[in-house]
């Protein structure tokens, strides 16, 4: 059997990433697969934040929040999620970044600290525009 790392078909066909040897580069399309592979399950965990935020200072402020809801601050929420969510794909920016950096294995065992500031920093910005929306408290 040969222990040389390869990219291929595995049994059901699907196409299987190995991390590179050193002193080898990964290829681009690797990174770029890795970097999807990592980023877009924890979108989950990023958009549930968030939404738990904006659903906490909902139901804190009943009654009176949900006289804030119609069709426009329905839609402006959308709008919102949408512009986060597009802010959430700035980390593939700097991951593909420093996946093609000397520091790939060292990035690659912390860039979950990328996703918790990340988080972190979406948070504080949704609060205030919860706050907005259905009022201080």
């Amino acid at each position: 059997m040969n222990d040389t790392p390869t990219t291929g078909p595995t049994a059901n066909d699907q196409p299987v990433a190995t991390p590179p040897t050193e002193g080898r580069r990964a290829p681009f399309r690797e990174m770029v697969t890795d970097a999807i592979r990592y980023w877009e399950p924890r979108r989950l965990i990023y958009n549930a934040a968030l939404a738990a935020i904006v659903i906490g200072y909902f139901i804190a402020g009943l009654p009176q929040s949900r006289s804030t809801l119609s069709l426009n601050s329905i839609l402006l929420l959308f709008l919102l999620a949408v512009l986060a969510n597009v802010c959430y794909c700035g980390a593939y920016i700097a991951d593909v970044f420093a996946q093609f950096s000397g520091f790939r294995a060292f990035w690659l065992r912390w860039r979950w600290l990328l996703l918790t500031l990340g988080i972190a920093f979406a948070s504080v910005i949704t609060r205030f525009f919860a706050l907005g929306f259905f009022g201080s408290y």
